[in-house]
């Protein structure tokens, strides 16, 4: 049977009901948009997707049962050089981690294996006019975390000065990626001038949950 804008999205997982969700006539499926900030799981056919600048997803799912999502985060633009690094939770390594361990928890609390689980990331681009990389910080910390972590990254498109179009399909783990032309660039890094402003100023909220 096929499925239309009419019907409605697959059940979503507790938690994730304050994400917006509607129906993607290109791919002929229900999709749910990420903010700065946000992450989503799903155990149905459905896509998640984002628009990046200098922010970070990570896509990840297990392998063998499908389940996965996606997150979209920045450290902040205030944080030293090696913040991401340090042994103890400095403001970037909290936010980093609070970003993959949210996400990696609810795949495994919903039947993901660690074993299985696959990672593709995306964004860092150089969009934000005088200020330090943040992008290439950002795409240095998840690296740092993936490797770490131990866990298996098998694609990923990072870098560059172009914003993304991200849409990712966890079911199947197919990325669509889409580089934007320049005149997307003023929105885009107008929201993540806000983000950040947002992480400056607010601490992460909660323990996170290390492995």
């Amino acid at each position: 049977m096929a499925i239309d804008s009419a019907s409605r999205p697959p059940l979503v997982l507790p938690g994730f009901e304050h994400i917006r969700r509607s129906w993607n006539s290109t791919h002929n499926v229900f999709a749910a948009r990420l903010l700065p900030g946000e992450y989503y799981v799903t155990l149905r056919d459905e896509a998640v997707y984002t628009t990046l600048g200098s922010c970070i997803s990570a896509c990840i799912r297990d392998r063998v049962t499908g389940v996965g999502g996606m997150n979209h985060f920045m450290l902040p633009a205030s944080a030293d050089a090696d913040g991401w690094k340090s042994t103890s939770l400095s403001a970037a390594t909290r936010y980093g981690n609070f970003a993959m361990e949210h996400l990696i928890n609810v795949i495994l609390k919903n039947g993901g294996k660690r074993q299985n689980l696959e990672v593709k990331i995306f964004g860092g681009g150089r969009i934000l006019a005088n200020m330090t990389d943040v992008g290439q910080r950002n795409i240095e910390f998840v690296h740092d975390y993936i490797k770490t972590e131990g866990l298996r990254v098998v694609a990923e498109d990072v870098g560059s000065i172009h914003p993304r179009m991200v849409v990712y399909f966890p079911t199947t783990g197919e990325v669509k990626v889409k580089r934007l032309r320049s005149l997307h660039n003023n929105t885009i890094a107008e929201q993540e001038k806000k983000y950040i402003s947002i992480i400056e100023t607010k601490p992460v909220g909660g323990e996170i949950e290390l492995f």
